[in-house]
């Protein structure tokens, strides 16, 4: 018996938040057919324009049961009548799991659906959720998080990450393997890998530390104290913990760690270089402090990512050779 997908959309969706998951439970189904049917809804029904102008054709909200929910995220304030038979509709909702992508998390939060557990949205929505619904233990650093059979997911492109895990969960990391590959994206980025990336990259929600950051990449190898990183940013250490975390919602000392992590990462996938090696170049000195750092903050050991990269690499030959002379 197929699966039933509802995809909650509203008037100023954000069409990836909708289109995403979509497409991972599309491809999902050709790869094992008869897993899931998909069925857009909306309050109303009919056309829905999303914040980009386009519409998407919906059917009216209507009762269960279904096997998942997904609540799309956008400009969820653009009809305050959507939101609330939205949220009304969450709180008689017949599904084995419920989950949401980016600000969709709003919803399910007025809903009461969050209460008491842990969730994630879009960074830059974190603050303004956090005093709304405090009751809400918001982990704004994760790409996505699973509390019990309530899911919720970062910005945008987190909700592909966010199907592609509710499809292993259905039917195992092969087909979820598979459905990454169709749709030419990283099998799947796991669930504890931070957002901090974007906002840090842009060197704070206003640039004020662009320079800074661009300094600190350059100079990974060397011991980045928080005096030293006031010294170069022309602060007192307090203030420039301060007004840094104020700007990128980090700590110096977190930002340089996951900055530490990214180009260690990026050296694990990409290239032979041994661990030892990557370790001190990326500055965290020898191979168990930057183990307990990966296992901290992206939930697998350096080993894990290597493995799958070769893994990758594996498949690309494979497939080349493959292909027709």
């Amino acid at each position: 018996m197929r699966r039933q997908v509802a995809v909650v959309v509203h008037p100023g969706f954000q069409l990836l938040d909708a289109a995403g998951p979509t497409t991972v439970f599309e491809i999902a189904e050709r790869c094992r057919p008869h897993t899931y049917e998909l069925t857009l809804l909306a309050p109303g029904g009919g056309d829905v324009e999303s914040s980009s102008g386009l519409k998407l054709l919906t059917r009216p909200l209507r009762d269960g049961p279904f096997d998942t929910v997904i609540v799309s995220g956008g400009e969820i304030i653009r009809s305050m009548e959507a939101m609330d038979e939205i949220v009304a509709w969450l709180r008689r909702a017949s599904a084995r799991r419920i989950s949401s992508v980016c600000t969709g998390a709003y919803l399910l939060a007025k809903a009461g659906l969050l209460d008491g557990r842990r969730a994630t949205t879009h960074w830059a929505s974190s603050d303004d959720f956090h005093r709304r619904y405090p009751k809400v233990s918001l982990d704004a650093e994760r790409i996505f998080i699973r509390d019990g059979d309530i899911w919720t997911s970062a910005g945008i492109s987190a909700g592909i990450d966010l199907a592609l895990a509710l499809v292993e969960d259905d039917l195992g990391a092969e087909v979820a393997r598979r459905t990454a590959q169709q749709i030419v994206v990283h099998q799947r980025r796991p669930g504890g890998q931070s957002q901090f990336s974007a906002i840090v990259e842009l060197g704070g929600r206003t640039g004020r530390f662009a320079a800074l950051i661009e300094w600190v990449r350059a100079n990974l190898a060397e011991p980045l104290t928080v005096e030293c990183l006031a010294d170069h940013a022309a602060m007192s250490p307090r203030n420039f913990a301060r007004a840094f975390t104020a700007e990128t919602g980090v700590t110096p000392a977190k930002a340089v760690e996951r900055m530490r992590l990214e180009t260690a990462r990026t050296a694990i996938e990409t290239s032979h270089l041994p661990l030892e090696r990557i370790a001190e170049t990326a500055g965290f000195g020898d191979p168990g402090r930057m183990r307990r750092a990966f296992l901290r903050t992206l939930g697998q050991p350096p080993q894990a990512f290597r493995a799958a990269a070769e893994h990758r690499e594996l498949q690309r030959g494979s497939q080349a050779a493959a292909l027709p002379a």
